[in-house]
């Protein structure tokens, strides 16, 4: 009887024990699974945000790795080991199904548009000079007028910033490498072709005065991230006017307000009129890849994506007043907007400025 007893307690004590175990295994967090990939710089901020990193992490069991490179370099660089790619534009994506094919998975993350940084100096003496408007307290550039005084020569001087040496030009990053230099490059072809779309029947005609633009800038850095810190660290006389996304003047005031207050008063966005959009698509490369499309999407990061880190973004029901940043000239609602060229005139475009 003890015996049978004894076996009955056993028994019992199995079973709740691997019920115990069951309960423990369901209500035990998933081990996190990291994924790899290539990123755009501007966008680094995100994948650093302790915040976003923690939110992805305890919903998602994901952690999100990378490896910094230029949107058109990474089409091209080694994929092995790799779960993703982020880059910064729409021809970047279809310039990876030209080379690879159709992804497992590719989805629009954020939005920027392409703005202008320049001084308060300089914005000041372009509307003066009619080549910008302000409208409460927004900065507009009439990106034709200005292609045209780049175009001609025009001097520093001749516009009334004698101070400055040489001809007035807009910094850019490196068109073949850098995706906003890409874009840059895009938009001013699209101005030099009448404001129409340039396209494979009228590249050819618009090339030689693009290059002609671009030959004037020297050195043109490979990454946007290190242009604007250029930007603001060398100041007026190295860099009056530089191309770059919206979202990169937004993320540095709202993550380094002290550096801000001190140097807000002579920073100014201009926005090109017509502009173009830089859409941050998430290329999923394998099955893995494909975690990091629904973690990215979830609305509490789109929602501190833009409120830390100044990315736009199309999902509904997410807040967007500029007004949180603290920064004078936001433009509330991007609407003058022109198309890129297709990703076949982008290629015709790069491998000009590579001749």
């Amino acid at each position: 009887m003890k015996q049978r007893m004894s076996g009955l307690i056993v028994l019992i004590l199995v079973i709740l024990g691997a019920a115990g175990y069951l309960l423990w295994q369901r209500q035990a967090p998933k081990p996190v699974t990291q994924i790899n990939g290539y990123l755009g710089g501007e966008k680094i901020g995100v994948y650093e945000d302790e915040e976003i990193k923690k939110l992805i992490e305890d919903r998602y069991r994901l952690k999100l790795d990378y490896r910094k490179a230029g949107s058109l370099d990474m089409i091209t660089a080694d994929l092995t080991g790799m779960d993703y790619l982020f880059p910064s534009s729409v021809t970047a994506q279809e310039l990876y199904v030209k080379v690879h094919g159709k992804p497992p998975q590719a989805e629009m993350i954020f939005n920027t548009p392409i703005v202008l940084y320049s001084h308060r100096k300089i914005a000041d003496v372009f509307v003066s000079q009619g080549l910008a408007s302000v409208n409460n307290g927004v900065y507009t550039v009439d990106i034709k007028k200005l292609t045209e005084i780049m175009e001609k020569d025009t001097k520093w001087a001749d516009i009334g910033i004698p101070e400055l040496w040489g001809p007035v030009t807009v910094g850019t990053t490196d068109p073949t490498k850098s995706n906003s230099g890409n874009m840059f490059a895009g938009l001013l072809a699209n101005i030099i072709n009448g404001g129409n779309v340039v396209n494979m029947t009228t590249v050819d005609t618009v090339n030689p005065r693009l290059k002609t633009l671009f030959s004037k800038l020297g050195y043109m850095e490979h990454s946007s991230a290190d242009l604007f810190s250029q930007y603001l660290q060398i100041g007026i006389g190295g860099k009056p006017i530089v191309a770059g996304y919206e979202n990169q003047m937004l993320e540095f005031a709202a993550q380094h307000p002290d550096e801000w207050s001190k140097l807000s008063s002579n920073l100014v966005i201009m926005y090109p009129v017509p502009t173009v959009w830089s859409t941050h698509i998430y290329i999923a490369l394998d099955d893995e890849g494909k975690k990091g499309i629904e973690a990215l999407k979830d609305t509490s990061v789109q929602e501190l994506a833009w409120k830390k880190h100044g990315f736009r973004t199309g999902i509904p029901g997410i807040s967007q007043d500029p007004s949180i940043f603290g920064v004078p000239g936001v433009m509330p609602d991007i609407t003058q907007v022109i198309p890129m060229p297709d990703v076949d005139t982008m290629e015709k475009i790069i491998s000009n400025f590579a001749n």
